[in-house]
């Protein structure tokens, strides 16, 4: 097959397809050719540091030769079976998913994670945890929070919080949204030296006149991710675990972005030592390197289907290639200790980003917790104005410029400039990303007031 030139991928691609999250007469996409570890190349050779694991998944790096060659031999041997139907690849998987989820050392089978119900992205995870939590408890509405992004399905964007769920309603009947933990930008006007936990309050009040008995789950992603990555004060998921069980309501901890050793540990959560009753992840799960999803849910909750009918498939459910690259990712976790990484890594970014904060004026706050960062920038720390999409649109084109990729978000609630490495970094590299990060700040900081 004759090589397109850059022009021509571009050209045609924009021509031919669309492009999620955009308006397409202005999309601009690299032509990407190759990767390698943190690093990939557009077609005319210009490198670029990968700075945000392309979409938060990327987490063993780029074309890891274990992972690619697992999903060669699985396609040597067997691509496809029905789903009804199993293969070697996935009883393995779903074997691995209940020994590395949370609650598998527990003695109690009612709150241990066990068995899963794959699908091929988070959305459809989310969705399928909708169906699975209404149909265990009879219960019909679902809370998530507003600073919260769960899909672009009919049900995820319903329980999506922010500003693309507006443009696509009305959605799925049910959903209901309460206040973040959001200690920069607390909803509740406090400070940390005052606050009383409003925010535990609000949720337990609102469950309250929604009515305990109408509510199925609660479903939060462990740490936010695209909305402002919010890390929770500390006792935050053990209070909203205590909240559940109180109200017989079922918690979902949505590991979509924030699973997979992210934050140093294999699902977020693991940080709070809290067992939900589900957890629905994909991204990292297979790095990217095939679509896959999954639900996960408990001993108790996989108890009630073995005699009751669960209305839920589709054609690709537990597909033997994603399956397959599942299993292999996961073995280049532990086999090369990634999660120690996004661990020790993790705390040395912290403190750069913190030195970052110092020397710039608009930076507002840095928040991380592993490999998992974000610097949010305003145009006065006093104020908190967000800064503008305009300024947010230069900085990230000083970025691309110097060769480094990075997920950057502008809105009215607020700018943000992410930085999620693949978890194989060295220090070496990440102060090679950050220094072209501080020179893009420069473009932010002569827009402060």
């Amino acid at each position: 097959m004759t090589k397109l030139t850059s022009k021509e991928m571009v050209d045609l691609s924009k021509e031919y397809t669309f492009f999620s999250w955009s308006v397409q007469g202005q999309v601009n996409p690299i032509p990407v050719t190759k990767a390698e570890g943190i690093y990939f190349w557009d077609a005319d050779g210009k490198r670029y540091i990968d700075f945000s694991s392309q979409l938060m998944n990327t987490n063993i790096g780029h074309q890891h030769p274990k992972v690619v060659k697992a999903i060669q031999d699985q396609a040597a041997e067997l691509c496809f079976v029905h789903p009804g139907n199993t293969t070697e690849v996935r009883a393995l998987l779903g074997k691995k998913l209940a020994e590395i989820t949370p609650g598998n050392s527990s003695t109690s089978s009612e709150r241990r994670l066990k068995k899963t119900f794959f699908a091929l992205g988070g959305s459809e995870a989310n969705e399928n945890a909708i169906k699975i939590a209404r149909f265990y408890t009879g219960r019909h509405k679902i809370l998530a929070r507003y600073r919260s992004y769960h899909g672009a399905t009919h049900g995820s964007i319903a329980l999506t919080g922010d500003y693309r769920r507006l443009a696509v309603e009305p959605t799925m009947p049910g959903g209901v949204h309460f206040l973040d933990p959001f200690c920069y930008r607390c909803p509740f006007g406090q400070k940390k030296e005052s606050c009383a936990r409003e925010c535990i309050k609000h949720l337990e009040e609102v469950i309250k006149y929604e009515g305990p008995d109408k509510i199925a789950a609660i479903i939060m992603e462990g740490v936010v991710g695209s909305n402002g990555l919010i890390v929770p004060p500390d006792d935050y998921w053990p209070r909203v675990r205590e909240i559940c069980d109180k109200y017989g309501i079922l918690l979902i901890s949505d590991e979509v972005m924030s699973g997979w050793g992210r934050t140093g540990e294999w699902f977020a959560v693991d940080n709070w030592k809290v067992t939900p009753d589900i957890i629905t992840t994909a991204k990292g799960i297979t790095s990217g390197y095939m679509p896959l999803g999954a639900v996960i849910v408990t001993d108790k909750i996989a108890q009630f289907f073995d005699d009751k009918y669960l209305y839920a498939g589709l054609t690709y459910n537990g597909h033997a290639l994603s399956c397959a690259a599942a299993l292999a990712t996961i073995a280049v976790y532990e086999e090369e200790h990634l999660m120690e990484n996004a661990r020790e890594v993790g705390k040395y970014l912290g403190e750069k980003l913190e030195a970052i904060k110092a020397r710039h004026p608009s930076v507002g706050d840095a928040r991380y917790i592993g490999l998992f960062s974000t610097l949010e920038l305003v145009q006065n720390r006093e104020s908190k104005d967000v800064m503008p999409a305009s300024v947010m649109a230069e900085v990230g084109k000083f970025l691309r410029q110097n060769g480094l990729f990075t997920f950057i978000m502008a809105n009215n609630l607020g700018s943000m400039l992410f930085v999620v490495p693949p978890l194989c970094i060295t220090k070496e590299q990440l102060d090679e990303g950050l220094a072209i990060v501080e020179l893009a700040l420069e473009v932010a900081d002569k827009n402060v007031k």
